[in-house]
């Protein structure tokens, strides 16, 4: 059983993807084969400071602030996977490789 220790997503992520349509089952296999990163305290003020920085508008930003906030401290290269490219770009910086969905 091959595992994706190199794939690393936002505790955050678990919540946004945590909906109606999605298969529970196939999501915790998921999350055990991939590292899950913390949202701690000093995390999501380094989140806000993010969203301070980057402007974007609305709460609707706050996950993608995590995300972003995730990304910037894992070692590089670090790829982003997103549907909001251009709030994403502006989270990361020129550190991260945003890449549309």
């Amino acid at each position: 059983m091959r595992e994706y220790r190199d794939l690393a997503i936002s505790a955050a992520t678990i919540v946004e993807v945590s909906y109606g349509g999605v298969d529970i089952a196939r999501l915790n296999w998921l999350l055990s084969r991939i590292r899950v990163e913390p949202v701690t305290k000093e995390s999501a003020r380094r989140s806000a400071g993010l969203l301070k920085e980057a402007r974007p508008h609305g709460h609707k930003y706050a996950i993608g602030a995590m995300v972003a906030e995730v990304a910037l401290r894992l070692p590089g290269p670090v790829v982003v996977l997103t549907s909001d490219v251009d709030a994403m770009a502006k989270l990361c910086g020129q550190r991260v490789r945003v890449i549309g969905l």
